[in-house]
């Protein structure tokens, strides 16, 4: 029996860039417990796991076909940082920052577990990383999504001081034996 082919399905992709550095107060942290810390040389198991456990509800497919050594070359890399934020000692999620085509810093990834989302937390992770990607001075910070993501991710975003600069549609790829992805219900809570 042929294994199963590839999918190939439309999304509708947003980008959002912030230019300026936020100038209104930093938010509070939601939780006691709180704590946001850099994973240095993250291992691969170790990010396959946030990847996969944040990912799977949004369609997070191009890192879970990397190799190991694929996927270490990008978390590896000192102009990748993987910032996780912590509980009470539990992951809730995290937020990777990648420096690699400066003077630009992309958000290449955001997310919570999906039993920390509706806490606030993802609100105070968002502004702690974009302050924290400030700290840097690049030209722009910038992220994407699309609409297999959160219902309100572009909105939280543009909350957060980005503005949306393109829109297109693209195909996602998915490997075989994934399922296609469902577009999230707009009654879903955000992070």
């Amino acid at each position: 029996m042929p294994a199963p082919a590839p999918v190939s399905v439309p999304t509708l992709v947003t980008y959002l860039e912030m230019t300026t550095p936020p100038t209104t107060p930093p938010i509070r942290p939601p939780l006691a417990g709180i704590e946001i810390r850099v994973a240095r040389r993250p291992t691969v198991s170790f990010y396959r796991y946030l990847y996969r456990t944040i990912g799977d509800d949004w369609s997070w497919v191009v890192r879970r076909v990397l190799s190991d050594e694929e996927l270490l070359q990008i978390i590896g890399d000192p102009a990748v940082e993987v910032n996780v934020v912590w509980v009470e000692g539990v992951p809730a999620g995290y937020a990777e920052l990648d420096r690699r085509e400066a003077p630009d810093t992309e958000l290449a990834y955001f997310g919570l577990l999906s039993e920390f989302i509706g806490r606030g937390l993802g609100r105070y992770l968002l502004d702690w990383t974009i302050r924290h990607a400030w700290q840097a001075r690049p030209r722009r910070l910038w992220v994407h999504t699309c609409d297999f993501d959160h219902p309100r991710a572009i909105a939280v975003y543009q909350k957060s001081g980005f503005r949306v600069y393109d829109q297109r549609v693209q195909q996602l790829e998915l490997p075989a034996g994934v399922p296609l992805p469902q577009r999230p219900r707009s009654t879903e809570r955000s992070g």
